[in-house]
């Protein structure tokens, strides 16, 4: 049995080489089935144990979940989206794509797990590690856990205020500025734009 698993797997690397050397590597294609199971085999072997069965320790509060909408739209929406679909510009040019985190499969990670991920990263994909060690940024981490957790029930009304949190490209800065100066009944304008990400994340 042992032998013809080797000979599978064996088979199946001789292909997968094949396969590369012909038509190389490209962010474009999709994953296939065995690169998605690899994938998912490293997310979680990536989490600590001691994470693993982990409940969130912050309550699951209004505030709890509003800062982890606003550090979600202000620092995660550009890969993942307000709704956490993960169908943006962005995320679908990942290899492998972003995720949604609507999806049972996310949903059904523990709170260790998604706390896990959002601290440390997961190696060989577009996910980084945004934690520092610290009680600041190990709170802000789990507040996103519970606003993860409460996408599957985002509201329109959310979504709208997300978009105002959202970053905004120079163009769209400058474009603002101008409304704001011809408002405020200035002739040159010359305020200058805020930086594309107005805010400072916990991390």
């Amino acid at each position: 049995m042992a032998g013809i698993v080797f000979l599978l797997v064996a088979a199946l690397a001789v292909a997968m080489l094949f396969r590369t050397t012909r038509y190389g590597f490209s962010a474009l294609d999709e994953p296939t089935a065995v690169e998605a199971f690899l994938a998912r085999t490293m997310r979680r072997l990536s989490v600590p144990s001691d994470l693993r069965g982990r409940r969130n320790p912050l309550p699951a509060t209004p505030e709890e979940l509003a800062e982890g909408r606003d550090h979600f739209a202000d620092h995660c929406a550009t890969c993942h989206g307000n709704d956490g679909k993960g169908q943006t510009a962005m995320g679908q040019k990942f290899y492998p794509r972003v995720p949604d985190m609507t999806s049972a499969e996310t949903q059904s990670q523990s709170d260790g797990e998604l706390y896990a991920t959002i601290e440390n990263g997961i190696r060989l994909t577009a996910m980084p590690g945004f934690g520092n060690g610290t009680a600041e940024s190990a709170r802000g981490s789990w507040a996103l856990v519970h606003f993860i957790r409460h996408l599957p029930a985002i509201t329109e009304e959310e979504l709208s205020a997300m978009e105002q949190m959202n970053p905004k490209p120079r163009a769209e800065w400058e474009r603002l500025r101008e409304e704001e100066a011809f408002l405020a009944g200035e002739e040159d304008g010359t305020r200058e734009a805020p930086p594309a990400a107005s805010k400072t994340h916990h991390h």
